[in-house]
């Protein structure tokens, strides 16, 4: 059974990246996550079920259709792409910022709808009696209603964790399989299984990406379960 933990140096390099670009993938789309989920729960405008379906496009587009569009926009030719590297130094085509901002686009569905459930759910009644007594929306958000929506922000921020760690389509389309860069765990599992005598390798990987995955879902049941006690003052 050794060989199940006999990991090579590219392997850990694959796992590192993955929970890398997971975490930043799931940090980096929080403050959009939370301020469109407010939006398309409490906002009232022209539109707003246009904005509703584009939130969750990536859900049912196929993940290499997602990956060619963001090549097209965000690759070293493409409107933002160029004017980014030109203007700022960004650069996401072909790196590991490119795999993170791949994996937010196809994770941010399940962000904003856990998010956006939390806050339908929240009662009104308690953010109109606090503007009654003189605090302005910005206090009313800070003090009220966001304590009361921590569950579904941890729930959505796991969520979003663990599509980041699953995607592939999306990412392998724009910023390829490069070892050390963008090679994530299933892209790298994917190359492993085109390769003779790569099938224990990609096996190993396999398991890792299984267990870092329930380790998220006990993690998200723990948390949410935490925050939903402190809410109810228990």
């Amino acid at each position: 059974m050794s060989w199940l933990f006999a990991f090579s140096p590219e392997e850990l390099t694959a796992i590192r990246l993955s929970l890398w670009v997971a975490f930043w993938a799931m940090l980096g789309s929080l403050p959009v996550g939370v301020a469109l989920a407010l939006v398309l729960s409490r906002g009232r405008f022209w539109g707003k079920s246009l904005l509703n379906v584009v939130v969750h496009l990536p859900l049912i587009m196929p993940p290499v259709v997602t990956g060619y569009l963001l090549l097209l926009l965000f690759g070293r030719k493409g409107p933002i792409g160029e004017f980014l590297a030109e203007k700022l130094g960004i650069v996401f085509a072909f790196r590991w910022t490119g795999a993170a901002l791949a994996c937010a686009i196809m994770g941010f569905p399940l962000l904003v709808r856990s998010i956006r459930l939390s806050i339908d759910a929240v009662d009104r009644r308690l953010e109109d009696a606090a503007g009654t007594l003189g605090a302005n929306a910005l206090w009313i958000f800070v003090t009220i209603t966001l304590p009361l929506i921590v569950p579904g922000i941890i729930a959505g921020m796991i969520l979003s964790f663990a599509r980041a760690l699953g995607e592939f389509g999306a990412t392998i389309t724009f910023v390829s399989n490069i070892p050390g860069e963008t090679q994530t765990l299933p892209t790298a599992i994917y190359m492993l299984i085109q390769v003779p005598g790569g099938d224990l390798a990609a096996l190993r990987l396999t398991l890792v990406s299984i267990a870092i995955s329930m380790l998220a879902l006990f993690a998200s049941e723990a948390l949410i379960d935490r925050a939903s006690r402190r809410v109810q003052g228990r």
